[in-house]
């Protein structure tokens, strides 16, 4: 097919660039193959200026950098400077005739690039190209690892290229080793979680942990707009506690699903059916306003065998926190279930942080609790890939007020750029080790010293004793007029001055 490169232009996609520019790369093999795709994260062009300018999603290079306009040119550039994009390559590749691939492979059968774009090739369209095996030649890694995170790999011969893809054409989100990633796992969590807790005694290091993990469920039914009754509550957290003892599996995720729904007379339990969507219905019309559309329910099996095997790798190569957050944000994305998604993809982020041994043993991080008090950012680390899917996914509504997909969709929930989600899950993780840990372990201490001080001045029962330290920490350690006249009316003068003394030098 002929195609034409864009020259120098101000607006690309309805993305603005920083200047007037050339879209180089993926941009530029998005807009010369018309391909229906969402937008890469970060775009790249070439400027006219001597410096990289790095702005609103553009990256500006210079103009040595500019590569030959062809297909050859761009993919090498996309590669070399932009990492791998699989949703882009795959539809590129669907897109372009198979000779002409061929052919790049055979005016350089020992290039660097042109054998990582056959294997690639390859790799996504499960399809061989009448090549014969590469020379003997030294191996290279599919995935640039100073760019992105890979797997230990194994070797294709057939292409010398070693295949460190960390998922399979199933299922295969992808994470920049952006600065800020560099510096959480250079900062070693794993370690710091267990030092935090290298020095509390056991019984208290298990009261800390059931407290966080019933605060972790209450969190994540709040998340989701739930006030649900305790029992519930309890039992989620139950749950939760045991995440990462099994490999997941399709029956574990129908488990999970029962456990969080409960009532299961008004819900649609399993794998969904029919189309799904997140967002509201027009106030009039109850038609769907989509803020995101889920996975066709045709794509769920295969989309969910792709993530199963995922958590089955257990690669030891890829971070925990990187791994937890392409699991757990492939799986909302994907959204398999009518109801209960929103929890199940926080249990996930428990699930891999376990079974990968990044917490402590017995004792899961209230990563909900940390997202609750960052709920703003939560949807916008959501919305930074599902505002760029939606324009790609076509749809009508149905009598039902559902949504039903009418393009195939498949691969924009196989790949994406996970990157705004490994940040943001390594963040609440920071968070709940740096403050949520100490400063529950350090609360159980000085409530301790609080009770034992309280049982040397009056016996009274636990439940009373609770009830006493409420009303003094909902009035900032003294006890109400109130409090004084009815539920403790029978403490003298002096014994209240010494309880709230008691609380002061506890707490204050």
């Amino acid at each position: 097919m002929s195609v034409q490169f864009s020259g120098a232009v101000s607006v690309f996609h309805d993305r603005r660039l920083p200047e007037p520019a050339s879209p180089a790369g993926y941009a530029a093999l998005i807009h010369a193959y018309k391909l229906p795709v969402p937008i890469p994260r970060i775009l790249s062009a070439i400027g006219s200026k001597h410096r990289i300018i790095e702005q609103g999603g553009w990256r500006i290079y210079t103009p040595r950098h500019a590569p030959d306009a062809s297909l050859e040119g761009h993919l090498t550039f996309a590669l070399k400077y932009e990492g791998l994009d699989l949703a882009v390559l795959k539809r590129l590749f669907l897109t372009v005739k198979e000779g002409d691939i061929a052919e790049l492979v055979r005016q350089k059968p020992t290039g660097l690039y042109t054998r990582r774009i056959w294997f690639l090739y390859e790799w996504l369209l499960d399809r061989e190209l009448q090549l014969p095996s590469a020379d003997k030649v030294s191996y290279v890694e599919a995935v640039d690892t100073d760019l992105q995170f890979g797997a230990a790999g194994q070797n294709s011969t057939r292409h010398r290229v070693r295949n460190n893809l960390p998922g399979t054409p199933e299922f295969c989100p992808l994470v920049f080793r952006t600065p800020a990633l560099k510096e959480f796992i250079a900062q070693d969590w794993k370690a710091r979680a267990r030092a935090v807790i290298s020095e509390v005694p056991k019984d208290l290091l298990a009261r800390t942990a059931a407290f966080l993990l019933l605060k972790d469920s209450k969190s994540s039914y709040v998340i989701e707009g739930e006030r649900p009754p305790q029992d519930r509550i309890q039992r989620w957290g139950r749950a939760i506690g045991e995440a990462g003892r099994a490999p997941l599996d399709a029956q574990e995720f129908l488990r999970l699903q029962g456990i969080v729904i409960g009532d299961e007379r008004f819900v649609k339990m399993g794998f969904r059916q029919e189309g799904g969507f997140v967002g509201e219905h027009d106030r009039d019309t109850q038609r769907p306003i989509p803020d995101h559309i889920s996975a066709r329910h045709e794509d769920i099996a295969s989309l969910m065998a792709g993530l199963i095997a995922f958590d089955h790798s257990a690669e030891d190569e890829l971070d925990p926190v990187v791994a937890a957050a392409v699991l757990a944000f492939g799986f909302v994305y994907i959204h398999p279930f009518e109801d209960g998604n929103g929890r199940i993809h926080r249990y996930l982020m428990h699930h891999v942080l376990a079974r990968r041994g990044f917490n402590p043993p017995e004792l899961h991080f209230p990563v909900s609790s940390a997202i609750l008090d960052r709920i703003t950012e939560y949807k916008g680390v959501l919305e930074s890939y599902s505002s760029r899917l939606l324009p790609y996914v076509q749809w009508e509504a149905t009598q039902k007020g559902n949504v039903k997909v009418l393009n195939d969709t498949a691969d924009f929930y196989r790949f994406f750029d996970a990157t705004p989600h490994a940040e943001f899950l390594y963040e609440c993780v920071r968070r709940t080790i740096e403050q949520d840990l100490p400063n529950e372990t350090n609360f159980l201490r000085n409530f301790d010293s609080f009770r034992s001080g309280v049982e040397n001045i009056i016996d009274m029962p636990e439940r009373t004793l609770n009830n006493l330290f409420g009303f003094l920490r909902q009035n900032q350690g003294n006890l109400s007029k109130r409090a004084k006249e009815n539920e403790f009316a029978q403490l003298t003068p002096q014994e209240i001055e010494q309880i709230e003394q008691l609380y002061a030098n506890s707490f204050q």
